[in-house]
């Protein structure tokens, strides 16, 4: 995800201007939900109490729509006083687009039908389960399907896995099931879920802030993932690749700072 690291947003205004596209943008009958950190925040009331801890910063605000609304959404940005960058949109093939207020000195990603960044994570049909993030699975797999987990990704991981259960549903629970299933379907982000998995148990082994609940929590949700995407039986496809493992690279680069 492209960063304009030039100011720092405070949370509360990425939040109400947050809210005020997503307003706008049903108003006109675009359906836009937001993920990042901010997404994060907002779902994990307990756990979010974290963040100061951890010298947590905002910059920006990063939102999934479907490409069948992007013409409208554009129009609403416009008129919010946001400038697209037209050039993003011609590159990606019209998978994403980012918009920019001089005024109100916001920045907005904008990815449609899908989360693509070293991996694919589809968002068709998905966008209506939950409001306004993102279905809490693909808001987890937004950051375990990163290879270079950074400790922004870790730290939000960390605050989902606290206060959510894992269930098999989009009902307040992070749906293993689905996470499971798109495991199953791609041994590259099998590969990548199942090792960040294991790096986020470490690290959060070794976090100061978290007491021993919390770490014993993470612990248990970490493994209980693992075994959940684990017990799927995989497919011809995907049982060949695993025979290739880790000598071909699985991943897609992803060069931008998120």
């Amino acid at each position: 995800m492209a960063r304009d690291q030039q100011h720092v947003v405070s949370r509360g205004d990425l939040e109400s201007e947050m809210t005020r596209i997503i307003d706008a943008a049903e108003a006109s009958g675009a359906l836009v939900r937001v993920l990042g950190s901010i997404g994060v925040a907002i779902h994990c009331a307990e756990s979010r109490a974290l963040l100061p801890s951890f010298d947590r910063t905002y910059a920006d605000i990063d939102f999934a729509a479907y490409r069948r609304d992007a013409r409208g959404l554009a129009a609403t940005m416009t008129a919010l006083g946001y400038r697209e960058d037209r050039e993003v949109s011609v590159l990606s093939e019209g998978r994403r687009a980012i918009f920019d207020s001089p005024s109100a000195r916001m920045h907005l990603d904008v990815f449609f039908d899908q989360l693509e960044f070293c991996h694919r994570i589809p968002l068709v049909g998905r966008l209506g389960s939950d409001r306004p993030t993102i279905p809490l699975a693909e808001l987890l797999l937004s950051k375990l399907q990163i290879v270079q987990l950074n400790e922004k990704d870790v730290v939000d991981t960390i605050l989902l896995l606290l206060d959510h259960d894992l269930g098999d549903s989009d009902d307040d629970v992070i749906d293993a099931a689905r996470i499971a299933r798109l495991c199953t379907k791609d041994w590259g982000l099998w590969r990548t879920v199942t090792m960040n998995l294991e790096k986020v148990r470490a690290l959060a082994e070794s976090y100061p802030q978290l007491d021993l609940r919390q770490r014993e929590r993470v612990a248990e949700a970490t493994s209980g993932l693992k075994r959940t995407i684990d017990s799927v039986p995989k497919p011809l496809p995907w049982r060949l690749r695993d025979r290739v493992g880790d000598r071909r690279q699985w991943w897609t680069d992803v060069d931008e700072a998120r």
